[in-house]
């Protein structure tokens, strides 16, 4: 299996947002801006953002790594580097 694109790997982290923060769908995230804060995101929809990551890519975020996805490019780059070979 290929390691997602960066494209891929963004549009994942979205659709993991929407899916918590159905407001969201649509909305501009800028890739270096706190999510929760940008979207008022508690930390129980955060958990259910990195639930659906799990769901969609097979990652497990460890508690430890969360504040590492914060912003989405971080989340992108963080997510790349689990994903590689």
């Amino acid at each position: 299996m290929s390691v997602p694109t960066d494209d891929e790997l963004r549009r994942a982290l979205v659709d993991a947002i929407t899916t918590v923060a159905p407001d969201a769908r649509g909305a501009s995230i800028p890739g270096d801006v706190d999510v929760r804060e940008h979207l008022e995101l508690d930390s129980m929809d955060f958990l259910r953002v990195l639930v659906g990551l799990k769901e969609r890519l097979g990652v497990d975020v460890p508690e430890a790594d969360a504040p590492r996805l914060v912003t989405l490019d971080g989340a992108v780059a963080y997510l790349r580097a689990r994903l590689a070979p």
